[in-house]
């Protein structure tokens, strides 16, 4: 799910477009608590956050800053820490006792994400570690003016010109600023940028063929000329200067993992506690997936079943197209069991993963920001086999696609997934809660999803499946995924602290939790620099509970589709937030 409040792009801008008034230059606070801490906030988005980060603020649809780049300069991230102290400082002198329930939990998301910035900036130090996030920030630059039709085309490629001009220093902050980057960090960005260079060579032209300004296209032809040569310096300068001297460690360390979950999830439960929850529910789908498998083929081990399972997958070519399938009976199935209000009959686009995000997600689910007024698409990414994948690399790449995580994957982007959670956005409490949020709130929620429709009875012959046969692949799909996640949960927190190396991890998820070797690479990949990738798992757990705990408080009175209309009202904070809201008390989320 794509939001500002997940932070696409590293928070920062050039000190020439810091706004006039600091915080320290603040007017003072009205006296009413709620009052304060509304102007607060809103200082807060509209001197900070929203203009240190002018991509993401495009993508939530604040076009004001449509014609600035993020800046890495080492001036913009001292500026931007020292606005962040200044910013935490204010929000903690209001009292949250005199605090709404509503703004008091507000409290706490604009505290949590400012302090998760600075721990970002101030020790996990990505933009000194990691050079993808210099060549990832100028493709999604470019990218949030191309994939919605917010303004007419010429008024699009207006920005676009703007900030290809200022994308060549931006590469070159990235040589000043990376120090001893992690090999697999470097790996990683060389890996992308070939994918890069051609989305600037062919996506970005093919994007604006319909301007008409003629002094336009020129000036494009040239700055577009300029990025794909400084991108090219760029690759060949990680190769052969920055890639010889990676020789840092990803691992953010425990201590900064309990602090970065506390500041983004709410969750302060011990790590031990954390692994021991993890294990005790990867065991669980495990001994589902191997009774099933049994089930299915009595005389085979359930890995052959597994293999069985990949093999049962879409030609290549057909991908979309059984994606777009799913939607009718996914919509009719939510509706006839009243599982939750879906608010338009507005459907995804259904499109190939951008270039620059494919080393790295499978799927995504891309939708327009919470004040994008003018180009509401939003757009169902899957990513395709590599041209350059060799027949049984692409076979294997394919098997995480087979016929029972397609509906996973369905149910979780989509229906009622995150596409879902999207459209009840606009039902927020609150402009914290349009723009701030908790990975384990969305990406729990679709998690949740995807074991929930089941548990309801998608997937059963005649709703979803065509015999019982297949019936039971699709639960087999949904455990595999289930098993991706419960991997994930503990290779990050493992990994992290020090107990796990890589290869340990590419072996875990393909042994533990049931992954092609090709799916363990991506996934461990990832979890080098998303250390906190359990929140899929920990979301799910979380919302299990609360559903649990409603329903015994409520007895016969409970509604599943009122928890989850309910729910999605939040808008996505973490869900011990939720939890106060629903059962009005502060009881423990896990």
């Amino acid at each position: 799910m794509k939001t500002l409040a997940l932070r696409l792009t590293t928070l920062l801008l050039g000190a020439a477009l810091m706004p006039a008034q600091t915080p320290a230059q603040a007017p003072a606070q009205p006296a009413d608590a709620n009052a304060a801490f509304l102007a607060a906030s809103d200082a807060y988005f509209d001197q900070l956050y929203l203009p240190y980060n002018p991509t993401g603020a495009t993508l939530t649809g604040y076009h004001q800053y449509d014609a600035q780049l993020d800046s890495y300069s080492r001036a913009s991230i001292d500026a931007e820490i020292a606005a962040l102290h200044q910013f935490e400082q204010r929000i903690v002198a209001i009292p949250a006792a005199g605090l709404n329930p509503v703004n008091r939990a507000d409290r706490e998301l604009v505290l949590g994400n400012i302090r998760s910035t600075l721990l970002s900036l101030e020790v996990i130090r990505s933009w000194q570690k990691n050079p993808d996030n210099y060549s990832g920030a100028i493709s999604n630059a470019a990218f949030s003016l191309m994939e919605r039709k917010f303004a007419s085309p010429d008024d699009r490629l207006r920005s676009l010109i703007a900030r290809e001009r200022q994308m060549p220093a931006l590469l070159l902050d990235a040589r000043k600023n990376l120090v001893n980057p992690p090999r697999v960090y470097t790996e990683i960005a060389i890996e992308q940028l070939p994918g890069i260079v051609a989305f600037f060579q062919h996506d970005v032209p093919l994007a604006f063929v319909d301007a008409k300004d003629a002094a336009l296209l020129q000036d494009f032809a040239t700055t577009n000329a300029a990025v794909i040569a400084a991108l090219n310096d760029y690759q060949a300068w990680l190769k052969s200067d920055l890639l010889p001297r990676s020789n840092g460690d990803f691992r953010i360390g425990a201590d900064t993992f309990r602090k970065k979950l506390s500041y983004d999830e709410m969750v302060d439960t011990p790590l031990d506690q954390l692994t021991a929850i993890g294990r005790a529910n990867i065991a669980k789908n495990q001994a589902e997936f191997n009774r099933i498998a049994r089930e299915l083929e009595p005389n085979k081990d359930p890995r052959a079943v597994l293999e069985e399972l990949g093999q049962n997958h879409p030609a290549p070519d057909k991908l979309l197209a059984a994606f777009r399938a799913t939607f009718d009976g996914l919509i009719s199935f939510i509706q006839q069991h009243h599982i939750v209000t879906i608010p338009t009959d507005v459907r995804p686009i259904l499109e190939e993963t951008p270039p620059f995000m494919r080393a790295t997600t499978f799927a995504s689910m891309d939708t327009p920001g919470p004040f994008e007024t003018h180009a509401t698409e939003a757009y169902f990414n899957v990513t395709l086999p590599d041209p350059s994948m060799t027949p049984d690399q692409v076979e294997s790449f394919m098997h995480s696609f087979n016929v029972g995580t397609v509906i996973s994957t369905a149910v979780h982007e989509a229906y009622p997934g995150h596409y879902i959670q999207f459209l009840w956005v606009p039902q927020g409490p609150s402009r914290v809660r349009k723009l701030l949020g908790a990975a384990s709130n969305a990406e729990g929620w679709a998690h949740y999803c995807e074991q929930m429709m089941l548990d309801e009875g998608y997937g059963q012959p005649g709703a979803g499946a065509a015999n019982e046969r297949e019936s039971k692949f699709l639960r087999l799909g949904q455990l595999q995924d289930a098993l991706l996640r419960n991997a994930r949960f503990l290779v990050g927190i493992q990994m992290h602290t020090g107990s796990m190396t890589m290869d340990q991890a590419i072996a875990f998820f393909e042994k533990e939790g049931y992954q092609s070797h090709e799916t363990a690479i991506v996934e461990t990949k990832r979890g080098t620099n998303d250390p906190t990738y359990l929140y899929y798992t920990l979301g799910k757990l979380e919302i299990l509970k609360l559903r649990d705990d409603l329903r015994k408080k409520q007895g016969a009175a409970f509604s599943l589709q009122k928890f989850h209309d309910d729910f999605l009202r939040q808008g996505f904070p973490p869900i011990k937030i939720v939890r106060a809201t629903l059962l009005g008390d502060d009881s423990p989320a896990l």
